[in-house]
């Protein structure tokens, strides 16, 4: 039986050899190693064997399958190497041709703005804070000036969560936040109201961040992204905010850009304002996208309130401060001439490749 088995395994090294495809060597592996293969053949008569002898028989019947299962692999790699090498002569590509280009991913335009406006305000002296996209009424409205009937609570404009399913407050709250109604932030404004209850005077701060709002048509969207910026500590005046708002217009527009600022109104500041810059695309001269007035209205600015300072815990006699808050969604379409804020969110790739 021993020779039986040594003959097969030469049987099948002299027909793996021959075999040119993937078809013959799977005919040759049916032959040698099928449930009716030749292997199976030769072990059927094992049981004629002495018991003493099986076991060296069972180990060369083993190693004999192995040493088959290797010349079918060996076989079946260079059938398919042939192949290849058959498919290249015939369709004979010019090797000398460039690749395929990989398409390389593009960032968002509104990641770009509010990278460049966080950096801007670095190198002011700014430091980005963050808070809760959840907020409680508490810091959204109350802490800034925003009394319980004022029309930015109505629920049109916000978005409120189920009293049933809103989770408990944290440790540390004030005793008031657990009487409060959750809801979406309509505002960055919330991480102002925090930082204050969380630090002394000098405060120098960003809040980038989303923003949610019941608003969508081609120049609203629920969610949107908004950056406000917060600065307190002794002697501020008008003039500084003024000076930080020109300082980043500049930087973000172009150093020919120019600021005005008109009267307004804000609960969170006193006295309000509301900022314009220069149309960057006239110079100024006046056209279609504004209106012929030379002039785009950009955000609303003003000297934070003293009645935010003093539920701080600031006394408005010795510090003063200003804020303003933007849409950086606006300022995106500003700068890339953009018409349709919902072209923003459609995640049309060829639109975020030409900017």
């Amino acid at each position: 039986m021993i020779d039986e088995l040594n003959q097969l395994l030469e049987s099948a090294k002299g027909e793996l050899s021959q075999a040119l495809d993937e078809a013959a060597v799977e005919a040759a592996r049916i032959k040698f190693l099928g449930k009716k293969g030749s292997l199976s053949g030769v072990l059927r008569g094992m049981g004629k064997l002495a018991a003493e002898e099986r076991p060296k028989v069972g180990e060369i019947a083993n190693q004999v399958k192995a040493a088959i299962e290797a010349l079918l692999d060996g076989a079946k790699q260079a059938a398919n190497d042939r192949k290849l090498l058959s498919d290249l002569n015939r369709e004979k590509p010019d090797v000398t041709l460039p690749a395929t280009p990989r398409r390389r991913g593009h960032r968002h335009p509104v990641s770009q703005a509010m990278d460049d406006i966080a950096e801007i305000f670095a190198r002011l002296g700014f430091k980005v804070a963050s808070g809760p996209e959840i907020e409680w009424d508490l810091y959204n409205f109350e802490m800034l000036a925003i009394p319980p009937d004022h029309p930015a609570r109505d629920m049109q404009d916000t978005f409120y969560i189920d009293d049933k399913t809103a989770p408990l407050p944290p440790p540390g709250s004030p005793p008031t936040v657990g009487k409060q109604t959750l809801l979406l932030r309509t505002h960055t404004s919330p991480v102002q109201a925090r930082t204050m209850l969380s630090q002394p005077p000098p405060i120098r701060i960003i809040a980038p961040g989303k923003v949610y709002r019941c608003d969508s048509d081609a120049t609203h969207t629920p969610m949107f992204h908004q950056v406000e910026c917060l600065h307190v500590e002794e002697g501020l005046s008008m003039a500084h905010l003024r000076g930080t708002l020109d300082a980043f217009m500049k930087a973000f527009f172009g150093p020919d850009t120019k600021t005005r600022l008109r009267p307004s109104y804000f609960p969170f500041t006193e006295p309000s304002a509301e900022v314009d810059v220069s149309h960057f695309l006239c110079g100024g001269k006046g056209c279609r996208l504004c209106k012929g007035t030379g002039w785009l209205e950009v955000l609303g600015s003003g000297m934070v309130n003293p009645d935010v300072l003093r539920m701080a815990g600031f006394d408005p006699e010795k510090v003063t401060g200003y804020a303003f808050g933007v849409g950086i969604d606006r300022l995106a379409m500003l700068r890339h001439g953009i018409d349709d804020l919902r072209a923003l969110f459609e995640n049309d790739v060829r639109f975020l490749g030409q900017l």
